[in-house]
């Protein structure tokens, strides 16, 4: 049977002990850790049971989950690995790891045929090709991005399971500019992972008109509170709300506009192979391999550093204090000036 999530998060905090060999560790002690952590991450304030631990150790010593961890006890008191380098998160894929996660490729593989399965195929392309070269430890043929210091990946689920079943939430945060952070309850309408981030949509009680997006790398607390009325705008619609805009920012009475800029010949195949925007469209071409396109969009500032990202490669001509903003900012950099970029 597999285990369930206060199962490995206790498991996980057991090895986050035993990895720190700058302690003893008695079972109170391995106790406590994981109550704390059930409390922090699942907000659950039932103590646990020695038994329960007891049966962890247990478990993560054997080869049912294929940890095999080689947890002993010193002095009939401490809890220590016999490995100092071994750690759970570091147990390679046991045998039916690997045919469980062949068999879920394949029948992935299968599915991205359907119409509904489309945006699937690049995924299972690259779940292929982690666990080929987990069976085989061969050099990777394909590198994905990925963002080694991002903070907040372990409140994706947290928020997930809140979202799932509508639950509202306490958060604690702080944005870049503020200096303390800040507590609200906040109602979570859906997670968004935008240029290596993730962010989550919502509203604050205390501001429920308004929307707020929010990074998760900027969360310093979060608790789900299933006892607090859950708030959602009947007519809200998360896919109409982003697919207004570049990006995840922008203000509560913003529309789309009309956004017209020129690609130089270099950098058009760029915006023809994978547009800004789904509503690009080429307006037109001139004699120099110039094209000029246009999109409808909210104006953001995610919008503006797309548009920066190119340098002297686009020029934005409309709207017109879209396009003074820009030629600014370039005037800006070109003479070494920092300033705000919002």
């Amino acid at each position: 049977m597999p285990a369930n999530r206060n199962a490995l998060l206790r498991y996980k905090t057991i090895d986050h002990c035993l990895c720190n060999r700058y302690r003893k560790w008695t079972l109170d002690d391995l106790i406590e850790a994981c109550a704390a952590a059930l409390y922090e991450f699942e907000g659950i304030r039932k103590g646990i049971s020695r038994r329960t631990i007891q049966l962890d150790i247990q478990t993560m010593r054997s080869d049912r989950l294929g940890y095999n961890a080689p947890i002993v006890v010193i002095d009939n008191k401490y809890y220590t690995y016999s490995d100092p380098d071994y750690s759970i998160l570091h147990s390679p894929l046991t045998e039916r790891d690997m045919t469980e996660l062949t068999e879920a490729v394949g029948v992935m593989k299968q599915m991205t045929g359907f119409p509904a399965m489309a945006g699937v195929s690049d995924l299972v392309s690259r779940m292929e090709e982690q666990v080929s070269m987990a069976a085989g430890n061969r050099e990777p043929l394909i590198l994905m991005e990925r963002n080694d210091r991002l903070r907040g990946l372990e409140y994706v689920s947290v928020i997930y399971d809140a979202l799932r079943n509508r639950c509202a939430q306490q958060m604690t945060y702080q944005s870049f500019k503020a200096q303390q952070p800040t507590t609200f309850v906040f109602y979570p309408y859906v997670l968004k992972e935008y240029n290596n981030r993730w962010f989550v949509l919502g509203k604050r009680k205390s501001k429920s008109r308004f929307m707020s997006i929010l990074a998760l790398d900027r969360i310093k607390e979060l608790h789900t509170l299933p006892d607090e009325p859950y708030f959602k705008p009947k007519q809200f619609d998360a896919e109409k709300y982003f697919a207004e805009m570049v990006g995840v920012s922008r203000n509560e009475n913003d529309k789309p506009q009309t956004v017209k800029f020129w690609a130089s010949q270099m950098d058009s195949p760029y915006f023809v192979t994978k547009p800004i925007h789904h509503t690009q469209e080429v307006v037109e071409q001139n004699e120099e391999g110039e094209t000029l396109f246009s999109i409808e969009v909210i104006i953001n500032r995610e919008l503006m550093r797309v548009f920066l990202g190119f340098g002297p490669g686009v020029k934005v001509v409309e709207p017109k204090a879209l396009a003074a903003y820009i030629k600014k900012r370039h005037r800006d950099a070109a003479d070494g000036i920092l300033r705000n970029s919002s």
